[in-house]
Parts: C-alpha cells; structure tokens; sequence
C-alpha cells in the first residue's frame, strides 16, 4: 500500500523531528513582500516630488480645448498679458531714459535733432524750380515707330528713370535744400525704377508726366541743369520737333517740402571698409 500511495501522489519531505516542511515559496513571498512595499512607496513619492518641480505649480496635463472659441479665447488673454507687460517695459524704458544726464548722450541726442533737416526728416521751404517730364506725344512716337525707327530711337521718346536721375543729382550738386518728386521727399535711400511704362518711386509706379521740385537758389539750380550732360542731351530730344519729349523748368518763389514719412532704416547695406 505504501508504494501505491507514492505512485499517486508527490512524495513529502520529511523533517528531522519526522513531520512534514511548509513549502519554500511562502516564505519568499513574505520576504519579497516586505523588502519591495517600501521600495514602492519611495519611488512613488519621488516621482511626485519631481512631478511638482517640473509642474511650478500648474497642471502637467491640462485638459483640451473642446472648441475653438475656448483656444481663440485663451490666446486673446495670451495676448493681452503680452500687451500689458510690453507696455510696462516701454514706460520703465521711458522713465530710464529721462533720467540719463550723461554728456555723451544728450551730445547724441542733439547730433541726432540737428541731422533730422538734411535727412529729410523736417519739412522744408522756400524759394526753387519746378520741373516736369513727360513721354513725347504719342502721334509722333507712333510715326518714328511705323517709319521703322529702331529700339534705341525710340526709347528717346519715353522718360526713364535715368532721366530723373540725372536731374536729381544735378540738384544736389548745385546745392539744393530739399527735392520732391511726385509730392514725395527724395532721401538718400529713395528708389527710382522703370517699371512697364511708369516709374516706381520707393515701391509705389507713378505714370507720367513727372513733376519735379526743389528748394534752393534757382539760379545755381539752373546752372547746374544748364551743365549736366544727361540733361543736356534730354533737352536736345525736347528742343528736337520731331522728338518733343516733354521738358519744363519754373522759378518758383515758394516750394513746399514736407518731410519723409517712409522707413529709413537700412536693415540689409554693411558700410564699406
């Protein structure tokens, strides 16, 4: 009988005292148990720690928006707390700059006022010319063209920005005060381009005719148009009947500058060196 029992069951391990052991697992149960709970608990609260760190105090997974008027509402008040303590840091700005009384700086400052007139920056006045260019009539352009007059003849009966660049710079050089074209101050970063058949003036085309004024000493204006080669060659063109482009100069007693409104800041040119 007791070799029958052995073949169905599991044999037990017999004691010393001749009883039979508890299993082995249970007691590495417990130990696991008692060693890994405390393991838990401190990971746990130091991912917490963590967790807030990192949070400062706000929610690390906030809850999404269930529609746009919710985002575009969030962003508005975005913007508005931008607004405001963009509008705090330029008043801190101001009230820094009043109370700088440094030498150097108000030196710069009336260095920078006293620039403002010969940049273009102030409206200016008095005594000039008044100059207008015009394309010839288009009669005569249309004859030259069907008579068979090549491209280089036929560019003499349109007014191109070189033109107009010829007359600026002859200004300039005779001394004007302040320059105009088509109502617009001329500075030193002001554009002039052929573009199709108009001419842009800082990015804005203006067809023709022309108008050109200035402010200074009309007879030293006019000596200078009077001795420029590109003026002198355009006059020719005008003074020709066949050709007639348009060309008329005034003494003006009272030419009106205003100042340049545009942006004069040169944000791609490097100085040479």
């Amino acid at each position: 009988m007791t070799g029958a029992h052995e073949a169905e069951g599991r044999p037990l391990h017999s004691a010393p005292d001749g009883g039979a052991k508890p299993p082995r697992h249970h007691a590495r149960r417990s130990l696991a148990w008692r060693i890994g709970t405390p393991t838990v608990v401190l990971l746990s609260g130091a991912l917490f720690a963590v967790s807030a760190a990192d949070s400062g105090g706000t929610d690390l997974r906030p809850g999404r928006y269930t529609d746009l008027a919710s985002l575009a509402e969030a962003e508005a008040d975005d913007v508005k707390q931008l607004q405001a303590r963009a509008r705090d840091l330029e008043q801190d700005i101001d009230r820094m700059s009043e109370n700088v009384r440094s030498f150097r700086v108000r030196t710069t400052r009336h260095e920078v006022e006293r620039l403002h007139d010969p940049a273009g920056l102030t409206p200016r006045t008095g005594p000039g010319l008044s100059i207008t260019l015009s394309d010839a009539p288009d009669d005569l352009f249309e004859d030259a063209r069907d008579a068979g007059a090549s491209g280089d003849v036929l560019r003499r009966y349109v007014v191109h920005q070189q033109d107009i660049q010829a007359v600026v710079n002859s200004l300039w050089r005779a001394g004007a005060e302040a320059v105009v074209i088509e109502g617009q101050r001329v500075v030193s970063t002001t554009g002039i381009k052929c573009e199709g058949n108009a001419v842009q003036l800082q990015g804005v085309p203006y067809p023709e005719p022309y108008d050109i004024e200035a402010v200074g000493d009309p007879t030293a204006l006019l000596s200078a148009l009077d001795s420029d080669p590109i003026v002198a060659g355009y006059r020719a063109d005008a003074a020709d009947p066949e050709i007639a482009i348009g060309w008329d100069v005034e003494t003006e007693q009272q030419v009106e500058a205003p100042a340049f409104e545009g942006l004069v800041d040169i944000r791609y040119a490097e100085p040479l060196r």
